[in-house]
């Protein structure tokens, strides 16, 4: 028997992810991969929009839980709905747009099955060869299948294909602290609400999921990757409304002001960096006494001085998404293969800012994402890199041991320094979590 005809197993997961450091298969195994789908992203509560983006009756947004479609419409009683992207029938995904609407009427392009957009089956053509032989009123059969969990937090719309006696827990107990960096987020819009209506950057990375979400909070890489977007004075480029410039990049044999900035991780993989080194927390101009003065609407001065606060960064839920405080926006993450994973990005809007404030976020955004930015490109280089570097001879282990054994555990979460590799470390906590529990 060759290698092609031996029967894969699964190796012992805690075999692949040790403390400080994983095995390269994790990055590079279609076995592992396959596993994934079904044991992380079959599983975990995956992001799949937000409500502003179905803002009417019939509205649908397309999306993905790992490689599965499914569409969030709004039904026509304004309920949020997800349901699956495919026809009760042959299996025909209904739509295939990236949004639109649809009235009040999903209809099947292959046979004409038409369903509501509750996912009801109002219509099979030519239903007489049916009749006495088949219900075709039973909607549980012959309806759209719904995702079995579907929850929001802010507008934020999340789904789990988890059944309901599995012990994964609610939405809420999901994201523990990370519900706070999302009301931080919305709390920014003077009316109190946020709307993912500026459009989207979309872009395919030869290279592994998991290295778009390990790199958000890896705060070891900016000085080195990104070196080229600083000034003489070792500043990046203004990345926030009110300031005059941007983050230091300074590299230092010992210490670092990126060793300043917390990284906080907690259950299932979570987590999340504090404020990036500016040169200080306080931003000022007529843009910021603009918003401060639309918060004021609603909200007394000190609310507002916590509001305008940078408590975090960037916030991974992970396994599916990264959302940003600073310019605001959403990072979805698709599995598509062991080495290709697509990336969209949405920014997010504050409802009843300045417009300005908002074009601003946009043009932030593109400065950081865009296909010529001066961020994100050097982050999909690397990925590239280092999915061509795993498939090669060499090391079988993926370290992660910067500052091993100085986390500070504080109960609920863990923190450490901001060059710390305890984000990566927490996510293959969580990673073993789900690969176990299924075992």
């Amino acid at each position: 028997m060759n290698a092609i005809d031996r029967p894969w197993r699964m190796p012992d997961p805690d075999a692949l992810v040790h403390p400080d450091r994983v095995h390269r298969d994790v990055y590079t195994s279609p076995e592992i991969f396959e596993l994934e789908m079904t044991r992380i992203f079959g599983r975990a509560w995956l992001y799949i929009g937000h409500e502003s983006q179905v803002p009417e009756p019939g509205d649908y947004l397309a999306a993905w839980m790992g490689r599965m479609p499914v569409l969030l419409v709004r039904d026509h009683d304004r309920r949020i709905q997800v349901l699956h992207n495919r026809c009760s029938h042959r299996g025909t995904m209904l739509v295939t747009d990236e949004r639109g609407n649809t009235g009040n009427l999903l209809r099947c392009p292959y046979h004409g099955w038409t369903f509501r957009t509750n996912g009801e089956l109002v219509l099979a053509p030519m239903r007489d060869a049916y009749a006495d032989r088949y219900d075709m009123t039973d909607q549980e059969r012959f309806g759209l299948a719904k995702v079995p969990r579907v929850d929001t937090h802010r507008g934020f719309v999340f789904a789990s294909l988890a059944p309901a006696a599995d012990p994964m827990p609610g939405l809420l107990a999901f994201l523990g602290p990370a519900a706070q960096c999302i009301d931080q987020i919305v709390d920014r819009a003077p009316d109190g609400e946020v709307r993912l209506s500026g459009g989207m950057h979309r872009y395919i990375v030869p290279a592994n999921w998991k290295q778009q979400v390990e790199n958000v909070n890896d705060l070891y890489h900016p000085q080195f990757a990104h070196a080229c977007s600083v000034d003489e004075r070792n500043r990046q480029f203004k990345r926030r409304i009110g300031d005059d410039a941007g983050p230091h990049l300074d590299v230092a044999e010992r210490g670092s002001k990126w060793d300043e900035v917390d990284i906080t991780a907690f259950d299932w993989g979570l987590g999340y960096c504090g404020r990036l080194p500016f040169e200080d927390d306080k931003r000022g101009g007529p843009l910021v006494q603009a918003h401060r003065a639309a918060l004021a609407r609603r909200h007394p001065p000190g609310r507002i001085d916590a509001i305008l606060e940078e408590r975090f960064h960037n916030v991974v839920i992970y396994p599916s998404v990264v959302m940003q405080l600073a310019s605001s926006h959403v990072r979805v993450v698709r599995p598509l293969a062991p080495d290709r994973t697509e990336i969209r990005i949405f920014p997010v809007l504050l409802q009843g800012a300045p417009d300005e404030i908002n074009t601003n976020l946009i043009r932030f955004l593109n400065m950081t994402h865009a296909a010529a930015s001066l961020i994100q490109t050097d982050d999909v280089e690397m990925f590239r890199r280092v999915q061509g570097g795993l498939e090669g001879a060499g090391s079988e282990w993926v370290w992660f041991n910067r500052y091993m054994g100085a986390d500070r555990d504080e109960g609920e979460v863990r923190r450490a320094k901001g060059t710390s590799e305890i984000g990566m470390r927490n996510q293959f906590q969580g990673w073993l979590k789900y690969m176990k529990e299924a075992v």
